[in-house]
């Protein structure tokens, strides 16, 4: 997970972290590439931390699987879509439209929905106060306000694409341009100033420096702190709200309270709660048909060495655009997502070089004929590959005018070859260059054909050109794509405990620099890398953006889910993940198998 590091603005955890596609080792093991283990490793914002209201809406979860096709559930289902839209007008006539000038009060109250991950419902109305944030950060009347009020308001604009200039934290400085010492008891200014600086763009040095006297001064002061306030201290160092996914954080800020919920916070707390439940139902609803897919595809029972995870797939989908607007779209997303760990399995841990070599030619042909040459596991593959992605471009060409076959099969060529040139490497025991390897590595994750999809899901790919893949991705695509290449090459390196031969990234820079290195200044290298990608992500999300704020939210939290997605324990279980799944899908989702690299079956899949 992300954290401060030396400069203040990251930390990898001591667990590994992965990625979507899992590298091979490179030569130095000892292993064969068919056995190959893939192991990788405010008063208003208190008052909404209610953990007596968290236990009433766990509570409050359906439980019976037979509910699904109750009428009676639908019925409640209807009532409570009737109630969350009256919460809805409520929150927004009460708290959202109100005054026609702008109040630190508002920046609080935005934050809050945020935490608790209701902002959705009122798109509109924050776009309104925001502008009038940010006229009031512009015109210099902001010098009144306190650090904190300060830096929440400078968080929230850039998150919502206003460039503001870390110059408004100018006046916290002294003479010497030091932060001034009287701020270091102002635990609340210090927490809003770290969560700001992770929005730091390239050659903002004094956001960075801003994050290592804010994280420093926390951490000193974390032993004389409230237990309340040194738990939520200790989180947002580990888990900044930028760079979170934001359901993962409700969780904890709801577990974590000391207030009850009553007046202003009372209505937010309904809304959550009802938002949440409706949330939870639309989502089993999704799980149900991704796994109707997945049964009638039949690809599971004919290819029984790749790996047979439609939960976790879906809830890669989920992590990419929670919003309730986009359930059909997250069950689309799901499918090119579960070809994406069965055509890796075959790549790693299947197939032949000269068997891999024909299967990427079949998928550049993009062709159902002259496929014969094929295994035939390959040909399964390949044709419900083939038909799949058709059938998901004529769903778009019907939805938005235009057919995106043409940038899906690029993608998923562009996947292949790139799988190849690792398959290759790793056959002739060839170690790239760190350029080279970087290069074929931000392809291989998958991520740039997962957003590829999502893109013309979203029916904004009409204009991309797809003529050259490794060169042409705009950086909302490429930049959480080489993240996840480096934190995973990261939480490999440390996990297997090797000294820079795991044919990862590592292992390339060593080599170039003569070995001579320790493998420690090469993974503070690393992070270097990792922290210019998200200052590259984070300028590209700031307006004007040619991407609508759906692909650009997605792009985000691509970027954001791996904590979440890919950190595995020392046992190689994805528990955040798990844990993650229950609280949002209950158990109602079905057993979880998220072991890395296990191929046990789901021991639900045939529920349906």
């Amino acid at each position: 997970m992300l954290g401060d590091s030396d400069s203040g603005a990251i930390r990898v955890s001591d667990q590994g972290v992965g990625a979507f596609k899992l590298l091979k080792p490179m030569p130095g093991g000892e292993r064969s590439r068919k056995d190959v283990d893939k192991s990788s490793n405010g008063d208003l914002l208190a008052a909404c931390w209610s953990s007596v209201w968290y236990s009433w809406l766990v509570a409050a979860r359906p439980v019976s699987e037979s509910c699904y096709d109750s009428d009676n559930l639908i019925s409640e289902q209807d009532d409570q879509r009737v109630k969350q839209a009256e919460k809805v007008k409520q929150v927004r006539d009460m708290i959202l439209g109100s005054a026609d000038h702008y109040s630190p009060e508002h920046a609080k109250i935005i934050d809050t929905l945020q935490r608790l991950d209701i902002d959705h419902h009122f798109h509109e109305e924050i776009g309104l106060r925001l502008g009038l944030c940010h006229e009031h950060i512009l015109s210099g009347d902001c010098a009144r306000d306190s650090l904190y009020d300060v830096a929440i308001a400078f968080r929230l604009l850039r998150q919502h694409g206003y460039y503001v200039s870390p110059n408004v934290f100018d006046r916290f400085r002294d003479g010497m341009g030091r932060f001034k010492l009287q701020l270091c008891d102002d635990v609340m200014g210090l927490l809003a100033l770290y969560e700001a600086s992770y929005l730091a763009i390239e050659e903002e040095d004094a956001l960075v420096e801003a994050a290592d006297f804010a994280s420093k001064q926390i951490v000193a002061r974390l032993p004389t702190m409230g237990s309340g306030l040194a738990k939520r201290a200790k989180y947002a160092l580990d888990n900044p709200i930028h760079m979170t996914l934001p359901s993962y954080s409700t969780k904890f800020y709801l577990e974590n309270s000391k207030l009850g919920a009553t007046g202003k916070t009372g209505v937010l707390h309904e809304l959550a709660k009802l938002s949440f439940n409706s949330a939870q139902f639309m989502h089993l609803e999704e799980l149900r048909s991704v796994r109707q897919w997945w049964n009638d595809l039949g690809v599971a029972k004919e290819l029984k060495f790749a790996r047979n995870q439609p939960l976790k797939w879906f809830m890669s989908s989920l992590a990419l655009v929670p919003n309730a607007k986009f359930s059909k779209y997250r069950i689309e997303l799901t499918k090119p997502i579960s070809f994406l760990y069965v055509i890796d399995d075959i790549f790693d841990t299947y197939g032949s070089l000269d068997e891999l070599i024909l299967f990427a030619e079949a998928v550049n042909r993009w062709s159902i004929d002259g496929i014969d040459s094929l295994p035939g596991y390959m040909k399964i593959c390949f044709s419900a590959l083939y038909n799949t992605t058709n059938a998901i471009a004529d769903k778009i060409h019907k939805e938005h005018g235009w057919n995106p076959i043409d940038t899906l099969r690029k993608s998923w060529a562009a996947l292949c070859d790139a799988f190849l040139v690792e398959a290759k490497w790793f056959s002739m025991g060839h170690l790239p260059t760190t350029d080279e390897y970087l290069r074929n590595g931000f392809i291989s994750t998958g991520l740039p054909m997962v957003l590829l999809h999502l893109l013309s899901l979203l029916g904004e790919g009409a204009s991309f050109d797809s003529s050259n893949l490794h060169c042409g991705m705009p950086v909302l695509i490429s930049s959480p794509a080489t993240i996840l290449r480096l934190w995973d090459d990261l939480g490999s390196a440390k996990d297997e405990k090797q000294q820079g031969y795991d044919g990862s990234y590592l292992n390339c820079y060593l080599k170039e620099n003569g070995n001579s290195l320790q493998v420690e200044m090469a993974r503070e290298h690393v992070v270097h890398l990792i922290r210019g990608e998200w200052k590259k992500l984070n300028k590209a999300c700031l307006s004007p953006n040619s991407f609508s704020p759906a692909f650009t939210s997605g792009s985000l939290n691509a970027a954001r889910m791996v904590q979440v997605m890919y950190s595995y324990d020392d046992d190689h279980r994805l528990e955040s993940l798990e844990q993650h799944t229950d609280y949002l899908l209950g158990e109602r989702s079905g057993s979880i198998d998220f072991t890395h690299r296990s191929y046990t079956r789901e021991l639900d899949l045939q529920q349906g």
